[in-house]
């Protein structure tokens, strides 16, 4: 019999929510005795989507879930050991399989807090322990905060582009399956919207649920004005008409005409919905009918393939809006669909446990050369708490006296800092040995913290097209480490 696909996909272990070659190396590094060596890894993103000037860190609730309950089931440990390898036997034998039995995690992790503007090659999250768990946790980590990252940036970036309005959240008949509907909604309304109509996504993270009715309740009725007074009827306070089922103006006008009727009983139509057409156009006229008819305070609505960009430009054209519904846009995180998030190996304790070796992944790209160390992201700000410049250092290694920042990608763009300039460090301690350190912030405080960092950056780092760039440095000494690692591991091969 078919386990059931939907109401058993979250068992209580989620072990193997990974990647095979996760557990493969496992195994390797098992095998050479490696297991238990010391590894610092970070998790971090190059570049921010939507070719915008910043992201918002979201999805740690998610992943310090996943770290709390990391643990191999039988359930787990049979499907492993039921793996075949290229002749025929057990992939992983019996051996290990007992040592993932009695896995605990007792990793260290730092990470940047839910709601905090984060930029390119900043570590989101820092991973410090065994080296087989923290390569372990890998994909696992990635899922979750790539996605919740992205789309609390994109939930930002239409909250920035509706201004004070208020911002729905109508994706999940869209989103990738139900668990990016879930996710998605909870982002979302980190990023900045006011409402989901996600109901499940209500119950689980208390976020406040809205909603209207589709066309099909229209159609279910003889005509327009029979089905927005039935409506009407069910929901006397709560009532918002989607009236472009057959015409949209006329039914703007069945919908007073319905109005005026709730308001003789004692009641007032909460709104009206738009979801096609020339949204500006016809919403200046609904506004206009709605005033005419002593309506001045029945808010309209409209829906139909929104994003900040369009929203921009429908608010230059005058557009009388003032609530946006968003739907797949922003849970499909359109026009990006990927994050880019990585997971990079940077430290390694020295079999003698003498110091660490600290590691480098190169490329042909400078922007995808790791940077060796185990970083801190150190936030300089101004008296008024606006972000300056970031510096990533190595912790590890003693500040010098004087700090200078240089562009990990162009060495001759350089910042000395004051000494006097007040920071703060982002990467702040969340378990320390496997248990948890932190107590971790609500969903609505961390909205909160979202749109205060938002607000905080500059308008030129926040625009849609073409951003100023927001400073990033390597810490001096830590450029010219990384530098000097580049040659030593580099080919040298002659002309």
């Amino acid at each position: 019999m078919n386990p059931a696909p939907l109401s058993g996909l979250y068992a209580p272990s989620l072990s193997l929510l990974t990647d095979l070659y996760q557990v493969t190396m496992a195994y390797g590094y098992w095998r050479q005795g490696l297991q238990d060596r010391e590894a610092v890894f970070h998790l971090y993103f190059r570049k921010a989507p939507f070719a915008g000037g910043y992201a918002v860190a979201a999805g740690l609730t998610y992943a310090v879930d996943f770290l709390q309950n990391l643990r191999f089931s039988d359930d787990d440990l049979s499907y492993l050991g039921s793996l075949p390898g290229a002749k025929g036997g057990p992939l992983f034998p019996q051996e290990f399989l007992e040592y993932l039995r009695n896995l605990k995690f007792t990793c260290d992790v730092d990470a940047i807090a839910e709601g905090t503007v984060v930029f390119g090659n900043e570590p989101l999250v820092r991973v410090q322990g065994p080296l087989l768990q923290a390569q372990l946790v890998e994909t696992a980590l990635l899922t979750l905060v790539n996605f919740q990252t992205l789309v609390a940036t994109k939930a930002a970036r239409i909250r920035e582009a509706a201004g004070p309005d208020t911002v729905l959240e109508f994706g999940l008949r869209r989103a990738q399956g139900p668990d990016g509907g879930l996710s998605a909604s909870r982002a979302a309304y980190l990023g900045g919207v006011d409402a989901t109509s996600n109901v499940l996504a209500g119950q689980r993270f208390g976020i406040p649920v809205k909603g209207t009715h589709a066309h099909s309740w229209v159609m279910a009725f003889e005509d327009e004005p029979t089905a927005f007074a039935a409506y009407a009827q069910a929901f006397p306070d709560d009532s918002v008409f989607l009236v472009d089922t057959y015409d949209t103006l006329d039914g703007v006008r069945h919908a007073i005409k319905v109005a005026r009727d709730m308001r003789a009983r004692g009641h007032e139509l909460g709104g009206i919905r738009l979801d096609s057409g020339d949204l500006a156009y016809l919403s200046r006229e609904a506004r206009a009918l709605l005033n005419e008819a002593g309506f001045e305070k029945v808010r309209i609505v409209a829906s139909n393939d929104l994003e900040e960009n369009l929203i921009t430009s429908l608010k230059q054209q005058g557009a009388q809006i003032d609530t946006w519904g968003i739907g797949t846009q922003l849970v499909t995180a359109y026009d990006q669909p990927a994050l880019g998030g990585v997971y990079k190996l940077a430290a390694l304790r020295k079999p003698d446990d003498s110091g660490w070796d600290f590691t480098i992944k190169l490329s042909e790209q400078l922007a995808k050369t790791s940077i060796p160390g185990i970083l801190q992201v150190r936030r300089y700000e101004t008296e008024k708490g606006q972000p300056r410049a970031d510096m990533l250092y190595n912790v590890a290694e003693p500040l010098p006296a004087a700090l200078t920042l240089i562009d990990p990608l162009d060495a001759t763009r350089r910042r000395p800092v004051r000494p006097d300039a007040p920071y703060r460090e982002l990467l702040a301690p969340i378990f320390r040995r496997g248990e948890l350190v932190h107590a971790l912030p609500s969903l609505a405080e961390s909205r909160a913290h979202a749109q205060r960092e938002v607000q905080s950056l500059d308008p030129s780092i926040r625009r849609f097209l073409n951003p100023h760039v927001y400073p990033v440095g390597l810490e001096e000494s830590l450029h010219t480490f990384r530098t000097n690692l580049i040659l030593e591991k580099r080919p040298q091969r002659p002309a």
